[in-house]
């Protein structure tokens, strides 16, 4: 198959201004924005993944391609060995046909889910694998799995591609924002793109006769230690400026990684009375279609991406 045009999505990260970073980088060349990723498909992962809430990995699990780099930097991202900006992810290039067999590998099972993981800064690279997918007849639910913060320019570029939006609300605390993922504006950025993503899709979340979302929005907030008093202005934010009908998965499966070690507060883990607090006070804001943890998730949700299968034993 000839990609030749369907590689011309790319040609907007001459001048690279997709994510809320508006670093206008050419991605072509060596001067690279904050995300430091190129024009590649830097994928570190394509596979099988059963972790996500049950009404997105069903009873098969769904097909999910982790992209490289971000554009947060979070201190405690438990992804930290693909997001890492300063690691060399050269080896994670994957050519267009490599990856669209993979794809259709996994589709041919019959899952008919694809999630693309940590997309805000590929979504050139996004739009063309859908393209291709699509060019083949298939029509799998393709979920944008992001961490919120996304320009709304963007998003409304995948209004009647993207079929389920499942962002991160990570903060209302803009303090919080710059130390723990050096982006003070991710409160205000976040709540745009998430007033966007409710635009297009509205607070249903459609499911299928086999229990896959199909349609809609559901947002994940991780509870860290310590910053109570965020989780609860997130989840006031999700009541009061967006809708208490909204279904919300609220993590509790927060453990030390990467950088966490090193702050006082997120070098442990999560307390049952914090967690409790997270959820006493989304049922005080009438929030009631979603999904809570037991607080030993911790353990479960542990991925290694050195591994053949991030998240299960080689």
């Amino acid at each position: 198959m000839d990609f030749s045009s369907l590689l011309n999505e790319l040609d907007i990260l001459h001048d690279c201004a997709l994510c809320p970073r508006d670093c206008h980088a050419d991605r072509f060349t060596a001067k690279r924005g904050y995300c430091n990723a190129g024009t590649g498909f830097s994928i570190s992962s394509i596979c099988i993944h059963r972790g996500e809430e049950p009404i997105i990995s069903g009873s098969r699990g769904i097909c999910n391609i982790f992209f490289t780099h971000c554009n947060l930097q979070c201190m405690y991202c438990q992804n930290h060995q693909i997001s890492d900006n300063l690691r060399d992810h050269g080896p994670d290039e994957m050519q267009l046909e490599e990856v669209i067999r993979q794809v259709t590998g996994i589709l041919d099972t019959g899952i008919n889910i694809v999630g693309f993981v940590s997309p805000s800064h590929m979504v050139p690279q996004m739009k063309a694998i859908i393209r291709v997918i699509g060019s083949l007849g298939y029509k799998p639910t393709w979920v944008y799995n992001t961490n919120g913060y996304d320009k709304t320019d963007t998003l409304r570029g995948l209004e009647g591609i993207i079929d389920v939006y499942l962002p991160d609300l990570k903060y209302m605390d803009s303090g919080q924002a710059d130390r723990l993922s050096d982006a003070a504006d991710y409160p205000v950025v976040a709540g745009a793109a998430l007033k966007e993503m409710l635009r297009q899709k509205g607070t249903a979340l459609r499911v299928n006769e086999e229990g896959y979302a199909e349609s809609g929005i559901l947002i994940r907030h991780l509870v860290l230690p310590g910053t109570i008093r965020n989780s609860i202005e997130v989840l006031r934010f999700i009541a009061t400026e967006l809708s208490p009908l909204l279904h919300i998965g609220l993590m509790s499966q927060y453990y030390p990684a990467n950088r966490a070690f090193s702050d006082p507060e997120l070098s442990r883990s999560l307390a049952r009375k914090e967690y409790a607090r997270a959820v006493k006070a989304m049922e005080a804001f009438g929030i009631n279609r979603g999904y809570i943890q037991g607080l030993a998730s911790y353990n479960h949700y542990r991925p290694d991406f050195n591994k053949n299968h991030p998240f299960e034993p080689d």
